[in-house]
């Protein structure tokens, strides 16, 4: 088959999010498994240089976006046998950042109608293209209003994949017309509750919908994780199902992890405490094989439920532990993280910045790590925890239910602990119970060992999506 894969952000060019490794690892996959497949995205201006470098200049041309006529050039890469195409027009994505500009919804809008006006410059027609929330939420809407009569697109089938459903592109419906150049005929495509809502549009007019896990995919039929969309979802269930992400296997590995003091595997993990001690002694903590060490890695923000600490930090703290937590968010929970890096030095840190090497060594180096996500889509820091032999601690949402299973201590299964209630006292009960188990050598072993040896690539995952595609 021919897949066309239109994503606002992939690696190894962008990323801001799980959607960016999603869009670099399974196109990948699908390629491995003889597919011809091409990334669409913005040549932002945020790219690095000497990524930029191995970008090769196709040729550019105009089309008409409403009254606007604008400049699209054309960028193409190849990375593991993967063809990206990069949209060029630096008044859209000559940007200090990829979102969150005044006129994102004019930016998206441009770049989902370049997605399908390049098709001819580039010589390629696509049997799939897969739109990948808000941003390509258009894609599948023009297409079916303003293409599906051109030679090339008459067959095109569409996928669209809702990796957060809390952004949806909603905009006011008087710029229907003047930004997106739609009639007044396509208002019923993408009006929801009075407003443009972009990922509507999507669910309307795709072949097919998917999620990034199946719990997800139920979970978005309740008005409690659907943030308004439950009803068109509801009524669309039929194109609606659910795929788990998977990571680069070959990226998080660590055996081979160059950001990672020591190289430790499933069958020979002893060296994972040096990793242990490193994290350590860079944070300023005692070096002690003897205290586990608890990491987070994420947004700061409600969603990833970090507003459970609030009340149980204080007897969290209690235990004999040693905790980081890197990442940045609202300024309420950085405020709260700083606060208890002072009040708790001997114990705890708190890293109010990103760092992608750090995170690497979190996850070497922590013995437990904590997911508390009031929702989850899917959740890559799970899976990656798991490889790295991480004893995952997480709220039995999403992903991470069909991702995290239980650990038995009487037969030795199970991968990781859950609870099952947004609740700061169940969070503190199942983060008791990981401590409890790394305490127990065998259970420990076992634990690590089931957690290391699970299959988390994008091989199974990506079968499921050709599935798909051949269904429709």
């Amino acid at each position: 088959m021919k897949i066309l894969f239109a994503a606002s952000e992939a690696l190894p060019f962008i990323k801001v999010g799980g959607l960016g490794d999603v869009a670099g690892a399974l196109p990948k996959a699908l390629v491995q498994k003889g597919h011809d497949v091409r990334v669409v995205i913005p040549y932002y201006s945020s790219i690095k240089q000497s990524l930029r470098e191995k970008c090769n200049y196709i040729k550019y041309f105009y089309f008409y976006l409403g009254w606007r006529n604008c400049y699209c050039g054309i960028f193409e890469a190849k990375v593991d046998d993967v063809t990206y195409y990069l949209i060029d027009n630096e008044y859209y994505f000559r940007r200090n950042a990829p979102y969150g500009e005044f006129d994102d919804a004019e930016r998206f809008a441009f770049f989902s109608k370049a997605v399908l006006e390049i098709l001819p410059q580039v010589d390629f027609f696509p049997d799939i293209i897969h739109a990948n929330d808000w941003h390509t939420a258009m894609v599948p809407v023009y297409l079916d209003t303003q293409f599906r009569w051109r030679e090339g697109y008459e067959y095109i089938k569409t996928v669209f994949s809702i990796h957060n459903i809390e952004f949806q592109g909603k905009y006011g419906m008087e710029i229907l017309g003047s930004v997106f150049g739609l009639g007044d005929d396509c208002a019923k495509l993408v009006e929801m509750d009075g407003c443009l809502n972009m990922m509507k549009g999507a669910i309307e007019c795709s072949n097919a919908v998917t999620t990034v896990s199946r719990t997800y995919a139920n979970e978005i039929l309740d008005p409690y994780f659907s943030f308004g969309l439950d009803p068109i979802l509801a009524a669309r269930r039929w194109k609606l199902s659910g795929i788990v992400n998977g990571i680069d296997m070959d990226v998080f590995n660590p055996e081979t992890d160059p950001a990672i003091a020591a190289h430790y595997s499933v069958d020979a993990p002893e060296d994972k405490v040096l990793n242990k001690r490193a994290l350590q002694q860079e944070l300023g903590l005692p070096v002690d094989d003897n205290i586990p060490m608890v990491g987070m890695v994420g947004r700061l923000t409600d969603q990833k439920g970090l507003t459970l600490f609030y009340p149980i930090m204080e007897e969290l703290m209690k235990e004999n532990i040693q905790m980081v937590v890197l990442g940045t968010g609202y300024a309420d929970l950085e405020n709260f993280m700083r606060f208890c890096d002072a009040a708790y030095h001997d114990k705890f840190r708190a890293l109010i910045t990103f760092s992608a090497s750090m995170a690497q060594k979190i996850y070497a180096g922590s013995d437990i790590f904590l997911m508390p996500s009031k929702s989850e889509p899917c959740g890559l820091a799970q899976l990656i925890s798991m490889r790295y032999g991480t004893i995952p601690v997480v709220h039995a949402v999403g992903g991470l239910k069909d991702t995290v299973i239980p650990f038995n201590p009487m037969d030795g299964t199970g991968n990781g602990v859950n609870f099952q209630s947004f609740n700061a006292g169940d969070l503190l009960g199942a983060i008791r119970r990981a401590i409890a188990i790394w305490w127990q050598p065998d259970q420990r072993k076992a634990i690590i060992h089931n957690g290391m040896a699970g299959d988390y690539s994008w091989n199974v995952s990506a079968d499921e999506y050709i599935r798909i595609y051949e269904s429709i």
